[in-house]
């Protein structure tokens, strides 16, 4: 008579998780078709412990410059997708972009993130790696961080000797399938992939990460998400909740999981100990403490915006983002009392992958 193997609880799973820090993709299919509010509390706890096992109760802040709204591409989901008319575009001057940085020097950022659409037009390598050498030259305790879309080697080579530190790229979706139904056929769901180890083997700090809850997205196609994860092994993972933009094809879809994007942090952190986990302005914006929520679920970095508030309304991935309106000033003070109300501090440092 066959052996019958009895499925493991999701709790059980979890456990396995902490141990060997990874799972097969039929048992994550398992956890995300069969997890409960009580597996999400009981991950949480484990990845906070874990956390402040590794990070103690600090949390990295990074300022946000989001320099240009122009973007070459057409993703389905993203409020500033090329085809969208209504769009109000607009550029930051490279005196503007640096200004950003040496106020939010003053305000005790060292880490700058700077983030726009795809608009090498405008914005080439040599352009960016020169401000890159100039932010760097005025402040070289700080690390830079980029999120500009897909580039080629040569143009990561460029920007890695002039002094860039991180590159941001979520990968979105890491099952081939599920790409495709998110973007138009010109973008490559390969290159994508491709960029994102070229960026890891140039030796920058590689962050890539996925929304929870975008559009056809399956138990399976957050199995593959985190099989890619756990092997790749990324310095830092964005992960927020889908929120549709009224302009986007995906205008009249749900909002993604609140408790299952929480659910992913903690399970993120459970499997990759030292990942550096944001808890994202998307996180902020689908429930007004979804930042604290998720620092208690095992993130340890939150990233305020720097961006001139004239713009901020303009860089409208999705619909409803919060700090539109806010001073930069006050988005650093609020991040701190929120902080120090779950009794976490924030940490005045470049907060490096360690």
């Amino acid at each position: 008579m066959k052996d019958i193997k009895e499925n493991k609880t999701v709790k059980q799973l979890i456990d396995k998780l902490e141990k060997q820090k990874m799972l097969t993709k039929d048992e994550w299919v398992q956890v995300f078709t069969g997890w409960t509010e009580d597996d999400r509390g009981y991950a949480a706890q484990k990845a906070r412990q874990i956390s402040e096992a590794v990070f103690g109760k600090k949390v990295y802040i990074r300022g946000i410059v989001e320099f240009s709204n122009v973007c070459r591409n057409d993703c389905y989901y993203c409020g500033i997708r090329c085809s969208n008319s209504n769009a109000n575009r607009y550029r930051l001057t490279d005196e503007e972009i640096l200004s950003c940085c040496d106020e939010g020097y003053g305000y005790g950022f060292r880490t700058f993130v700077l983030q726009s659409g795809e608009d090498i037009k405008a914005f080439s390598p040599e352009r960016v790696a020169e401000i890159v050498r100039r932010i760097k030259k005025a402040h070289p305790d700080c690390a830079v961080t980029l999120s500009l879309g897909e580039l080629e080697r040569d143009a990561l080579v460029l920007l890695k000797q002039a002094g860039v530190d991180r590159y941001l790229l979520r990968h979105e979706t890491a099952n081939k399938e599920h790409y495709r139904k998110l973007h138009p056929e010109d973008m490559s769901f390969e290159h994508r992939m491709k960029c994102l180890e070229t960026i890891k083997e140039l030796g920058y700090q590689t962050g890539a990460g996925m929304m929870i809850g975008s559009p056809y997205q399956t138990a399976q196609c957050l199995a593959d998400d985190m099989v890619f994860l756990g092997s790749f092994k990324p310095h830092m993972i964005g992960i927020g909740p889908f929120l549709p933009h009224k302009d986007t094809p995906f205008r009249d879809e749900p909002k993604g999981d609140y408790e299952l994007t929480l659910f992913v942090l903690s399970l993120c952190r459970i499997m990759l100990p030292r990942v550096l986990l944001p808890a994202t302005t998307a996180l902020g914006t689908i429930r007004p403490n979804g930042r604290e929520q998720g620092v208690l679920s095992g993130a340890n970095v939150i990233m305020p915006n720097l961006s001139p508030t004239e713009v901020r309304k303009k860089y409208m991935l999705y619909d409803g983002k919060i700090c539109t309106e806010d001073q930069s000033s006050e988005c650093r003070l609020c991040v701190q009392a929120r902080m120090k109300r779950i009794g976490y501090e924030v940490e005045i440092s470049r907060g490096d992958y360690k």
